[in-house]
């Protein structure tokens, strides 16, 4: 399997923060433009402005190539790993997978099952599982929704 530049600069940011800020999780690192990275983070405690500068300072170095945004997760918190959909089962979210699956390329609905290979989705169109490869990007929805 090839590894893209962003992989290999989330794995290098996570192993930083688990020496750094053990308790931090990196939710997402995104390169939202070819200098600038968006990082998301979470804590057992939230997120308030002195952890995302924390962060930031562990992160320093890369200001040198990368502009950096640290942010909390929001109400539509990015999901990212098993663990991630295992925690907001019964939670409605958006899968957007990699390229068509079931004839649907989003799907919306209840996370209804998680396994350590793929997702499980109450959606409009029906219940469908979707394997974490195929996923292109996925986030909760706030409640209302």
């Amino acid at each position: 399997m090839t590894h893209s530049p962003n992989d290999t600069i989330q794995a290098d940011i996570e192993g930083r923060l688990a020496r750094a800020e053990p308790d931090v999780e990196l939710l997402a690192c995104e390169r939202i433009a070819a200098q600038r990275l968006r990082i998301v983070i979470d804590h057992p405690q939230g997120v308030d402005l002195a952890l995302c500068e924390r962060v930031t300072g562990h992160l320093r170095d890369l200001l040198v190539t990368y502009g950096i945004e640290v942010s909390s997760p929001g109400p539509q918190r990015p999901l990212t790993k098993p663990d991630h959909f295992r925690r907001f089962l019964g939670r409605r979210a958006k899968v957007r997978t990699r390229a068509e699956w079931d004839g649907h390329k989003s799907f919306t609905g209840e996370l209804v099952g998680a396994s350590e290979e793929e997702v499980t989705v109450a959606a409009e169109s029906g219940v469908v599982s979707i394997p974490y490869a195929e996923i292109n990007r996925s986030n909760l929805l706030e409640v209302s929704e």
